[in-house]
C-alpha cells in the first residue's frame, strides 16, 4: 500500500502519523496520546516559525561541506542550529515532568539529553564560528558523548533501572548481564551519531525521527507498566515535534537542525528505550538510522583494508552517508527522503508485529 503511494510528502507523513496516534489513542482507551502529539507539533511549528526569524538575524548560517555532492553548494547559507527549536520545548516539558514526578529515571534522562543537546550546540556554535562544516573534532565530540553516556549508563545501573534482560516479547528475552553496559552504550552513542550521519538531505531525519518516535512510544505502551506511560507520552510529544519541524526542514528546507536537534535526538531514543528495556524494538524501527551509519562504517574501513592489500584503497558506494551514493546516481532528493521514510514505516510495522508475534 505505502510503496503503491506516487507522492508521499510532508502532508502525507503527518495524516498517517495522525490516524495512527488516533487508532492507538482509542485501542488504549487513553486520547491523551493523540492530545499530547497534536499540542507539541503545534508547539514546534510557533517556535520553528520564530526561531526561524531569530536565527536569520544572529545569521546563524549553515556552511556546506566541501566533500559532499556539489548540488548541496545552493544550500549554503540555510539558517541552521534549528534543534534549538526541537529540543527546548521538549526539556522545558520534561523538566516540568520531572519536577512533578520527582522519578530517578526521568532526571537522568533530562541531565543526559542535556548534556547531548549542548554538545551539539558547541558543535553547531564553532562551525559558524569558524565559517566551515567542522566544530568540534571527532575525537572531542566523542569525547564528550561518551562522558555523558557513561556517567548516565554507571548511575542507571547502579540504581537497578537499567534491565539485563533485554525483551524481544513477552516471553522471550535475553540475558546480557555484565554486558549490558557496553550494550547500552553503543546504543545511546550509536543512534546518537547514526541520526546525525541521517541528516543530510532535507527533511529524511526529522521525518525518520518523527516514525520513530510514534514506533517507539506505541512499543512501550504495550508493555502495559503504569509507571512507563509516562515515556510514551514523551515519545509522542517528540513525535509531533519533529513533525511541526518537518513543515519548514521538508525540501527545500527552510531550516536545518543541525547537530544541536540530531544528537538530542538520537539521544532521546537511546536514553528513553535503555530505561524501558526496549532496546530491541528500537533498533528495528531505527533501521534507517543503522544502515545511514553502517554504510559509513563499511566504506571507510573497505577503503583503508583495500589501501593496505592493494596501495590503493577502493570504495562500494560512490559516497557515504547511503543517501549521498543514491543521490549520486541521479536518484533526486526528494524521491530518496519519501522512500527512506516508506521504508522506515515498514520498519515499525515490523517491529510491532514482531512484538506481537514472537
Amino acid at each position: 500500500m505505502i510503496g503503491k503511494i506516487k507522492k508521499f510528502n510532508f502532508k502525507s507523513l503527518l495524516i498517517l502519523n495522525t490516524f495512527a496516534l488516533i487508532a492507538t489513542s482509542y485501542l488504549f482507551n487513553n486520547f491523551i496520546f493523540i492530545g499530547v502529539f497534536a499540542l507539541f507539533f503545534f508547539i514546534s511549528l510557533f517556535a520553528t516559525k520564530n526561531g526561524l526569524k531569530i536565527i536569520k538575524k544572529l545569521k546563524l548560517l549553515q556552511n556546506i561541506r566541501t566533500e559532499g555532492p556539489s548540488n548541496h553548494y545552493k544550500k549554503s547559507d540555510t539558517p541552521t542550529m534549528g534543534g534549538i527549536c526541537l529540543i527546548i520545548p521538549f526539556l522545558i516539558f520534561l523538566l516540568i515532568i520531572t519536577i512533578n514526578l520527582g522519578s530517578l529515571k526521568l532526571i537522568f534522562l533530562l541531565l543526559t539529553i542535556f548534556g547531548f543537546f549542548i554538545t551539539g550546540f558547541l558543535d553547531d556554535y564553532l562551525s559558524i564560528k569558524n565559517k566551515e562544516n567542522r566544530g568540534l573534532k571527532t575525537k572531542e565530540k566523542f569525547l564528550l558523548q561518551s562522558v555523558i553516556s557513561v556517567i548516565f549508563i554507571l548511575l542507571s545501573y547502579e540504581k537497578n533501572l537499567i534491565n539485563p534482560l533485554i525483551t524481544v516479547s513477552d516471553s522471550w528475552g535475553i540475558n546480557t548481564g555484565i554486558f549490558i553496559l557496553p550494550i547500552s552504550f553503543l546504543v545511546l552513542v550509536g543512534i546518537s551519531n547514526s541520526v546525525n550521519l541521517t541528516d543530510g538531505l532535507d527533511g529524511l531525519a526529522a521525518g525518520c525521527s518523527g516514525i520513530v518516535f510514534y514506533g517507539l512510544g506505541t512499543e512501550i505502551l504495550m508493555k502495559e507498566q503504569q509507571e512507563l506511560i509516562v515515556f510514551s507520552i514523551l515519545c509522542f510529544s517528540m513525535s509531533g515535534i519533529c513533525l511541526g519541524f518537518l513543515q519548514y526542514n521538508s525540501y527545500p528546507a527552510k531550516i536545518f537542525m543541525g547537530d544541536t536537534g540530531s544528537l538530542s535526538i538520537g539521544a532521546i531514543l537511546g536514553s528513553i528505550a535503555i530505561l524501558t528495556n526496549s532496546v530491541f524494538s528500537l533498533s528495528i524501527f531505527s533501521g534507517i538510522f543503522i544502515i545511514e551509519s553502517l554504510s559509513v562504517m563499511i566504506q571507510v574501513g573497505f577503503f583503508k583494508i583495500t589501501k593496505k592489500l592493494f596501495n590503493r584503497g577502493k570504495r562500494i558506494f560512490l559516497m557515504t552517508p547511503l543517501h549521498h551514493h543514491f543521490e549520486l546516481k541521479g536518484v533526486k532528493e526528494q524521491k530518496i527522503v519519501e522512500n527512506f521514510w516508506k521504508i522506515n514505516i515498514l520498519l515499525v510495522i515490523l517491529g510491532i508485529v514482531l512484538k506481537i508475534n514472537i
